[in-house]
């Protein structure tokens, strides 16, 4: 990719714009510590003029437009994400900093997004309610209106489109706000939605930093918000819309357990374990990163686990390593502080623990993939988001040991469990508080059908499946007296 040639200015009404204040920011290749391009950075004028283009576009016809017509135009941008997958791949390795192998997957998932919703677009059923002779009565399912989509950075194209594409299908209309840190794609991606079909104003962006985000969801024109990221934020983004009276969803933080049993396959959950660090450098709210040893077989896992994770090899995304660098140098260095306090509190090192020591890496954002056992329950460690390829250990001696310490931080959002006995891994299952539980495998090829969301501070609302479109829908009954 020609870096210099990146276009850096939001997209509002169907047209890529400046900032009216002119204000910018520089996009910055993690990899590398180097701007690649300069974005747009908006404010509460072009929040305004976004959010206005929305509403006029939703009451101007998108709303009304007969459902297969949108299912055809959410088919037609399945297909040209498809078609330009390497184009949006080597913009998000670029912009986030992970393999481009990773960034191909991404723009896959996200095309599969659009591909998914499109196929119940014309299916967004009512329902018929009996109240006896003379009447008849019945539920409409009715779009919001403008939907907020408020994006995180580690990824953007793929978490976007998780949102966009069952808001679009229901017939709302979008406002989305990338992360500062990465979002260039999803610019990328409203333009190619206008290729698609999409009338001017359905899908606006405007990028810039918290006070960008903050205007959106403040702003009394908005009539839903999604939102993806920290629990902080997550928590101001409610306190805003409830002004408003506006509905959220919300999906925060997570501190997933992976429960190792003694009689798992070990092979394949350390191998599982160790895909963990590769994938994003384990900046994912879903990853698995805090492990769960039966004790008995803690020697073995370790080892098996170590061996993987030596063999990684980081580099520049664009260069498809195995793993890239965090998204920034804030990002590091928050990563580097739980490693230091790692040392402090009498956790070990099996493997990694610090910033990248290779000077051919040296000038970016780059941490070694990590193991740390003997991570003490209730520390810091155990019970905090680390967000970065850091892998810990804790053991256990019963299920109900288990559960307890699965169960024993503010989070619950996915769950993983290696055992060959079906009645162990059930047991657990139906105890732990987590949207997600997933046992013997942690991911699948065509998961969007599978509702998706959490428990306690990992949010509220379900995306994915169908389940998502009671989050861009509204219910409207209708009585009739004929008699």
């Amino acid at each position: 990719m020609q870096t210099k040639t990146v276009d850096g200015r939001m997209f509002i009404a169907g047209q890529r714009t400046w900032s009216r204040s002119a204000a910018t920011f520089e996009a910055i290749d993690p990899a590398t510590a180097e701007g690649f391009a300069t974005v747009a950075s908006g404010d509460k004028s072009d929040v305004d003029a976004a959010i206005a283009a929305a509403r006029a576009a939703f009451e101007g016809g998108w709303a009304g437009l007969p459902p297969v017509r949108r299912v055809r135009i959410l088919n037609q941008l399945a297909g040209l994400l498809r078609e330009r997958r390497a184009e949006f791949a080597a913009l998000e390795s670029l912009d986030v900093g992970k393999p481009l192998r990773q960034a191909e997957d991404d723009v896959s998932a996200a095309a599969g997004y659009f591909e998914f919703f499109a196929g119940v677009a014309d299916k967004v059923f009512g329902s018929s309610i009996p109240l006896g002779k003379g009447f008849v009565d019945f539920t409409l399912r009715e779009p919001l209106g403008v939907s907020a989509q408020i994006v995180p950075w580690n990824y953007p194209l793929r978490l976007a489109s998780r949102g966009l594409a069952p808001a679009l299908a229901c017939g709302n209309t979008v406002v989305a706000k990338p992360a500062a840190e990465a979002g260039l794609s999803i610019v990328r991606l409203a333009e190619l939605a206008g290729e698609a079909g999409c009338p001017l104003g359905v899908f606006n962006v405007v990028t810039g930093g918290r006070d960008t985000g903050a205007a959106i969801a403040a702003h009394p024109g908005i009539n839903h918000i999604t939102f993806t990221g920290s629990v902080p934020t997550g928590i101001a983004i409610m306190k805003a819309a409830a002004d408003n009276v506006v509905p959220v969803t919300l999906e925060l933080g997570g501190k997933s357990p992976n429960i190792i049993f003694a009689d798992a396959d070990l092979e394949r959950a350390a191998a599982s374990s160790a895909t963990t660090l590769m994938q994003n450098s384990a900046q994912t709210c879903t990853a698995p990163t805090r492990l769960l040893l039966e004790r008995s077989a803690h020697d073995r896992f370790v080892d098996l686990l170590a061996q993987r994770i030596r063999t990684i090899k980081m580099g520049r995304g664009l260069d498809n390593p195995d793993m890239g660098p965090v998204v920034s140098e804030r990002q590091m260095n928050r990563v580097l502080g739980y490693l230091n306090a790692a040392a402090r509190d009498g956790a070990t090192a099996v493997t990694g623990g610090g910033r990248s020591t290779s000077r051919e890496l040296a000038n970016g954002y780059f941490i070694e993939p990590t193991l740390l056992d003997h991570v003490a329950r209730g520390s810091v460690l155990e019970q905090e988001e680390i967000f970065g390829p850091v892998l810990t250990v804790t053991t256990f001696e019963s299920v109900d040991e288990a559960i307890a310490i699965a169960n024993g931080t503010p989070y619950g959002l996915v769950t993983g469990i290696w055992t060959r006995d079906l009645t162990k891994a059930l047991m657990a299952a139906t105890a732990i508080k987590s949207g997600q539980v997933r046992i013997n495998a942690y991911s699948v090829e065509g998961s969007i059908g599978l509702p998706f969301g959490g428990y306690k501070r990992s949010g509220f609302g379900r995306e994915q499946g169908v389940e998502a479109l009671a989050n861009y829908t509204q219910i409207k009954n209708v009585m009739i007296n004929f008699g």
